[in-house]
């Protein structure tokens, strides 16, 4: 199974004079991880939003865990997004005033596939996720989203992403707040993560060090031909 196949993927915002997308194709396999670089503002977050289905696109375009996300419409689309997504975001999105813990088993609550597939003890599951991400002592995984650090949110939106193996890990610029050794340690957690689940991870960032963490490399400005 491919967790995404792109074919023909054109959009334009609207009023906009030029297309922001413009992508022939792009696949990824199951386990698979990619690293697709590119400057701030060349379409990027445009084209995870797409794939996230936070975008409309026509029917026959993108292709989830082999769901064409075009034949999808409002809440379906959100219920699948949920079972199959898991999305680190470049702000968060975390629930302030939820714990740490509380946040990262949010994916749990709203998806049934997601809570059987995270084990018989999901809450134990997102503990070792944020064990694993550094965020170990107790009194943090009870701690509000809004009382972490910038970094620790960063930590747990991870987690959160990752709990219950989605199909497809879409990661936008997520080591923005951590120093060089913790975003070589964070990318190598998620990696793994994401290969023991049968993921593939589509790892977005204009930081090229990071590269050499990933099974291959993309260059959006090359693969986007709205960019040319």
């Amino acid at each position: 199974m491919h967790p995404l196949r792109i074919d023909r993927l054109v959009h334009r915002w609207p009023r906009a004079e030029r297309c922001t997308l413009e992508i022939g194709a792009l696949s990824l396999a199951s386990g698979e991880s990619l690293f697709l670089y590119g400057p701030s503002g060349c379409g990027k977050s445009t084209l995870l939003s797409a794939i996230a289905g936070v975008v409309d696109v026509p029917k026959g375009v993108i292709r989830v865990a082999e769901q064409d996300l075009g034949a999808l419409r409002g809440g379906a689309r959100d219920r699948f997004r949920v079972d199959h997504i898991g999305i680190i975001f470049q702000v968060f999105n975390l629930v302030p005033w939820q714990s740490a813990l509380e946040n990262v088993l949010l994916p749990c609550t709203f998806s049934q596939r997601r809570r059987v597939r995270a084990g018989d003890n999901p809450a134990g599951t997102a503990r070792r996720l944020l064990d694993e991400l550094g965020l170990s002592d107790p009194a943090l995984a009870s701690k509000p989203a809004n009382e972490l650090s910038v970094g620790q949110q960063q930590r747990v939106a991870a987690a959160r992403a990752l709990i219950g193996k989605p199909d497809l890990i879409l990661a936008d610029e997520p080591t923005s707040a951590l120093d060089e050794a913790a975003k070589a340690a964070f990318v190598d957690l998620l990696a793994r993560e994401c290969a023991e689940a049968g993921a593939a991870l589509l790892f977005v960032s204009h930081d090229r060090s990071l590269e050499r963490h990933f099974d291959r490399s993309v260059d959006f400005l090359e693969l986007n031909r709205s960019a040319a």
